[in-house]
């Protein structure tokens, strides 16, 4: 029982065969996957495919690399779109300093407006955070206030101050494929020091598969290689990883009810 809490399933790379990439998913142990999505036009396309598969969910949101080419009405879009049925996240949002696509300005004010939608509509936010660690960290403690945040720190490769400062502000720490590659030894040792009620598993498909598949598209079901790495570490089994990741998510995105 496996939750896929990052997959961009709407991207061209699934174009052609989404019906049979989510079906070896679901072969592989994985009961639901989120479709995250980077853009306005990706944030429909979430949506649809979630209308479209009883077993996927949506996020809406402007990902850094692409908020500089957000048009007028593009927010307000998302905010409408934030109140569609199956939408349970919003972003990926986030800083960006390793691409220079989006003026950071651009970037801190798309990175607030998307925590704060998320606060409205009571649903995590997803964080990007790319050579920007304390940037992050300082938007995450200015609106947090005295309180604490709803939140994923999506495809989580950072240090321990960052992981410190997640964790004390409330947020969830998901884990994908770069988790498994052997030179990440630093990463994995992290793993031990995180609370297991915080702890979420993702693929970022179609990007950075896991060991054994790295180099491959990745895709939803090779989220189990993530699980399997983590429970190694942990000194769980693949089925207790499985259960408690899955229950993080369900809990986190609201969905214990709906699911059950």
């Amino acid at each position: 029982m496996l939750f896929d809490t990052h997959a961009h399933l709407d991207e061209d790379a699934f174009s052609q065969d989404t019906d049979e990439v989510l079906a070896r998913a679901v072969a592989s142990g994985v009961t639901t996957m989120l479709a995250v999505a980077t853009t306005v036009e990706s944030s429909r396309a979430t949506i649809a495919l979630a209308a479209r598969f009883p077993n996927v969910f949506a996020s809406v949101g402007i990902h850094p690399n692409y908020a500089v080419q957000a048009k007028p009405g593009d927010w307000e879009a998302i905010e409408e779109l934030a109140s569609s049925p199956k939408v349970i996240a919003i972003g990926e949002t986030g800083l960006d300093r390793y691409w220079d696509h989006t003026p950071f300005d651009v970037q801190l004010d798309y990175f607030r407006r998307q925590i704060e939608l998320a606060g409205r509509r009571d649903v995590p936010f997803i964080v990007h955070c790319r050579e920007s660690e304390p940037d992050v960290v300082a938007v995450l403690r200015e609106m947090a206030g005295a309180g604490q945040l709803k939140g994923i720190m999506h495809s989580f490769c950072g240090g321990r101050a960052t992981l410190d400062a997640a964790l004390e502000l409330g947020l969830h720490i998901s884990f994908a494929g770069m988790l498994t590659f052997k030179k990440n030894v630093e990463l994995r040792e992290l793993t031990k020091t995180i609370p297991l009620n915080r702890l979420l598993i993702e693929t970022d498909s179609p990007y950075l598969a896991p060991q054994p598949n790295r180099g491959k598209r990745n895709e939803p079901a090779f989220v189990r290689h993530t699980a399997e790495c983590l429970a190694e570490v942990l000194g769980q089994t693949l089925d207790e990883i499985g259960t408690i990741t899955t229950a993080n998510a369900r809990r986190l995105f609201g969905l214990s009810d709906v699911l059950g």
